[in-house]
């Protein structure tokens, strides 16, 4: 059985987190592992976003799942965004990356948004919407991103 918490108490599985974010999205893109790691840091500041959550186990880390401003360049005006949902390989299909975005929409409604947003590609949208994540809009930006919006 797994827990999702927040990343302020878990803050150990930083180094992995950085690791798959960055392996995941963008090493190819320029960025630096040290930026991600970075980024990790803004997620325990005084601020309520961004933040991070950590789902795990027994044996340790199972995958993450951050609460951000912005995802989607070309979508600004959309907030809260459930961003770099990841679950490590072996411990897929087994409600993890479920437990890791209901808890961050949950934590956005806790917040006070009544709405939050997410973008994946078009093959990703079935996995979203069997549990209440509705497609707003696709083919946004340059990768062709779907928009998809979950209410509280």
């Amino acid at each position: 059985m797994h827990q999702v918490a927040d990343y302020l108490d878990h803050q150990n599985f930083g180094p992995i987190i950085a690791d798959r974010i960055w392996n995941a999205w963008w090493k190819d893109a320029g960025l630096h592992l040290s930026d991600i790691t970075h980024h990790l840091t803004e997620m325990v500041d005084d601020r309520s976003l961004p933040t991070a959550l950590v789902a795990h186990d027994e044996s340790g880390y199972l995958g993450s799942a951050f609460l951000i401003d912005c995802d989607l360049e070309e979508r600004q005006q959309y907030k809260p965004w459930v961003a770099a949902v990841w679950v490590e390989e072996s411990k897929r299909k087994r409600g993890v990356g479920k437990s890791l975005v209901e808890a961050a929409a949950k934590t956005a409604a806790d917040l006070g948004y009544r709405v939050s947003y997410i973008c994946c590609h078009q093959e990703l949208e079935a996995f979203y919407t069997a549990f209440g994540w509705s497609v707003l809009e696709r083919d946004v930006g340059p990768h062709k991103l779907s928009v998809l919006s979950f209410e509280a």
